[in-house]
């Protein structure tokens, strides 16, 4: 990762209104993630975090696909391992899309088109016409550049927009946003922070295990692919989508920033209850932001996460 993390958190709530309640507010084209929260907000209390009244959930509640209370004789555990198994398959799904559309690209030795690589239909509906502005036809311009140069570009090709590919726009509960992918050999995979089966742990992924321990008691697990939080919902978006090889921030300022600002920007208007974890410096301490945001979701009538890989 081309910053080092600290293993503390700043843990934001939001809700459709979220500037009234000390969240970052929404940015203009001048600022990009970065600049949305370096440096960040208030600290927010989680007590801050919820909704002004005290929620009673029922089987009145608002249903969604993580509704907790639907009325079902089904267990959480239950409802989770459901819910899972249909993310799983949609997300191998999109996953095989995409490997095929490179696949067949190659084959007829042109370059898939940057906006063919998002195949996700609610990110697809949600991000409608951003990839026809000018910012993004000179990204794609860019990135297919690059891929066909002879300094190698991470994530693979299929894996660029893999977060958003395993983590549909109608099942984001919670979004953990890193800056570069992985600069190293088989590291990036597409996900914020995570690394495959069979890579060394980075530092950052693991002062975040180490935390989780803390918090729940999580065994420390012996990857990091973090696969398992995607498919429940958790987006982990980097601000910046490739990189070249063993060169940090090497595709920063080439139009990433603003296409990731519109995918949050997105979230905000159009999605509430939807909880930010935030590892940086600026956070002044530690605290239990796992179990909080679970406790946020359950309070919301949403599956929590299950941490655990």
């Amino acid at each position: 990762m081309a910053v080092k993390m600290s293993s503390s958190i700043s843990l934001s709530f939001l809700s459709r209104n979220f500037s009234a309640i000390s969240s970052p507010p929404l940015m203009s084209s001048s600022k990009s993630i970065t600049d949305f929260f370096s440096p960040p907000p208030k600290r927010i209390k989680i007590s801050e975090t919820l909704i002004s009244k005290p929620t009673t959930i029922s089987a009145h509640s608002k249903s969604g696909p993580d509704n907790v209370d639907d009325g079902s004789s089904l267990s959480v555990e239950q409802k989770t391992k459901i819910e899972f198994n249909k993310s799983l398959a949609r997300a191998k799904r999109n996953l095989k899309i995409c490997t095929d559309r490179v696949s067949k690209s190659k084959e007829e030795g042109k370059f898939v088109k940057l906006e063919e690589l998002l195949v996700e239909e609610t990110w697809i509906e949600a991000l409608s016409g951003e990839f026809e502005k000018a910012y993004v036809k000179t990204l794609s311009t860019f990135v297919e550049k690059e891929i066909s140069g002879n300094v190698p570009i991470y994530p693979p090709t299929h894996l660029i927009f893999n977060a958003m590919n395993s983590t549909p726009f109608d099942r984001v509960k919670a979004v953990i946003i890193g800056q570069d992918p992985y600069h190293g050999p088989g590291q990036a995979m597409g996900l914020s922070f995570s690394v495959p089966e069979g890579i060394k742990i980075p530092s950052s992924l693991g002062n975040i295990f180490k935390e989780l321990k803390q918090d729940l008691g999580c065994a420390i697990p012996t990857h990091g692919n973090l696969e398992r939080w995607a498919l429940q919902g958790v987006l982990l978006l980097n601000t910046v989508l490739t990189v070249r090889n063993h060169q940090a921030n090497s595709h920063a300022k080439k139009g990433w920033e603003p296409f990731t600002d519109a995918v949050i920007r997105t979230i905000s208007l159009r999605k509430s209850g939807v909880i930010f974890l935030l590892w940086g410096n600026s956070a002044q301490e530690k605290s239990k932001h796992f179990s909080k945001t679970n406790h946020i979701l359950e309070q919301l009538g949403v599956l929590p996460v299950n941490w655990q890989l």
